[in-house]
């Protein structure tokens, strides 16, 4: 089944390419599909590629020594990641596991390389990449240190809301796919705790659970809640 190509263009690596370019680096991508639970790197393996998703969602995480896992971020269609290898060849930084079935694009560091030279744009738009996961790593290190709990779950559930959700008559209707304890790997709390947190944040009417989703009925005061 052939996927959005329109939403593969939005990945840094194509935004500054035009059609013509854009088709011809495409070409070049293998298509890698992955079932549910599945990984498809594990932090320490050597990194030669970078991919875009085209279907699905992803999590990149690492683990501490005592077995502790820690969820650094939840990816969906026309997010790019493994980027860092192109710039610094070496071993992955986190392990990626499908939290759906995904479809990915994979583009080698030898056929990036030629493109980065050609078209210099595309080496700013992939450092633009880099410089906002720098960014958005101080801010989750600074929520850890200046945030409670319930501020850092407010603050996740408003994220995953702007990239995974769907407006609704009743409010923002977010699947995010994540379970509980997934959840809590995001924020950096226990399950028990973000589970309190979200029961407070529905017993106020904020918002509505929903499994593996959440319905967002009151975004202006999640949002208050989460900049406290």
């Amino acid at each position: 089944m052939p996927f959005d190509e329109a939403i593969v263009r939005k990945a840094p690596l194509f935004t500054a390419l035009d059609d013509a370019a854009a088709a011809s680096l495409r070409s070049s991508m293998e298509i890698v599909k992955l079932s549910k639970g599945s990984t498809l790197f594990s932090e320490g393996d050597e990194g030669e590629h970078l991919y875009v998703i085209a279907e699905g969602k992803l999590k990149l995480g690492t683990s501490s020594g005592d077995g502790r896992e820690n969820l650094l971020s939840v990816l969906g269609p026309g997010e790019m990641f493994g980027e860092l290898s192109l710039f610094d060849p070496g071993p992955r930084t986190s392990t990626a596991t499908a939290i759906t079935d995904v479809r990915l694009l994979s583009l080698g560091h030898d056929k990036v390389i030629p493109w980065v030279t050609q078209h210099p744009q595309v080496a700013l738009d992939l450092l633009a990449r880099l410089a906002q996961r720098l960014r958005r790593t101080n801010e989750v290190v600074g929520d850890l240190v200046f945030s409670d709990v319930p501020g850092r779950v407010a603050k996740a559930l408003i994220d995953l809301g702007e990239r995974f959700g769907k407006e609704t008559d009743e409010g923002l209707y977010v699947h995010h796919d994540l379970t509980q304890e997934e959840l809590a790997q995001l924020v950096g709390a226990s399950r028990e705790t973000v589970n309190k947190a979200l029961a407070d944040f529905a017993g106020r009417n904020w918002i509505r659970l929903d499994g593996r989703a959440v319905l967002i009925i009151d975004m202006e005061r999640l949002t208050k809640r989460g900049n406290n």
